[in-house]
């Protein structure tokens, strides 16, 4: 992974939000030019909802056409869908509300979340139907696939340790008892990860440092989830000057 990874560091995270908005209108504008319509993976988190915040700000100014772009989440928590911790609420209040008035619009129908806990029963319920809703609209990998690094080194919700690690032949898996609250959770598996052209690490801030040196430096993903997903094409850690003040 070491060998293969790109490694860009800004000087802050308002930089860090800025230039992964841009990569990202570019990467949506060059798909669209081949003719496919991406589809794109999520993330959660504080650099997350800068950079959504970004690319709300420059959408209008890029050449995208929001109607064919697919959205998805690597991970959600399991909780009603009004809840201040979903993901999904989130990106909405900082994106996907704007790019629904764009010109052409987002459609609505391309937007897949994860279901939440007052429109399923369980988290394996809500595991088990993200998962074929991945089968029947998704296009077999993602053009990017963002994910954010927690201090302990995870990733999405699959944690150091955590028997999710494991879970094989499946997209999806529900986790509990997550050592982050709240503590049911729904994530893509390292598999479904591992199937996306551009694996982007968004990190920012001091407590993220160590965390980003231990991935860089390679060895067991069970130890540090964050070692154990690459891109098909690139394998990107997009991280401010506090994230990468460890690494040598």
């Amino acid at each position: 992974m070491t060998a293969a990874a790109l490694v860009v560091v800004h000087e802050d995270a308002s930089t860090l939000a800025g230039d992964v908005a841009s990569r990202l209108l570019e990467r949506l504008e060059e798909a669209q030019r081949r003719g496919e319509v991406p589809q794109i993976g999520l993330t959660g988190g504080t650099i997350a909802d800068a950079i959504h915040r970004e690319v709300a700000r420059r959408a209008e100014d890029s050449s995208v056409d929001w109607s064919r772009v697919v959205m998805w989440w690597g991970d959600e928590r399991f909780v009603p869908s009004a809840s201040e911790d979903r993901n999904a609420r989130q990106a909405r209040a900082a994106l996907l509300d704007q790019l629904l008035r764009a010109d052409p619009p987002l459609d609505p129908g391309n937007v897949h979340e994860v279901p939440a806990s007052d429109e399923v029963a369980t988290v394996e319920e809500s595991a088990a139907a993200y998962a074929a809703t991945i089968r029947a609209h998704g296009a077999g990998s993602f053009e990017v696939l963002m994910l954010g690094v927690g201090p302990d080194g995870h990733i999405a919700s699959l944690f150091p340790g955590h028997p999710a690690l494991d879970v094989t032949d499946e997209i999806t898996v529900a986790v509990h008892d997550s050592p982050k609250p709240p503590p049911l959770r729904v994530s893509l598996t390292f598999e479904a990860m591992g199937r996306a052209r551009a694996v982007w690490f968004l990190v920012s801030g001091a407590e993220k440092a160590t965390a980003v040196a231990a991935a860089l430096a390679g060895g067991y993903r069970r130890e540090i989830p964050a070692r154990g997903v690459v891109g098909t094409e690139e394998t990107a850690w997009l991280i401010d000057a506090a994230a990468a003040s460890e690494l040598t």
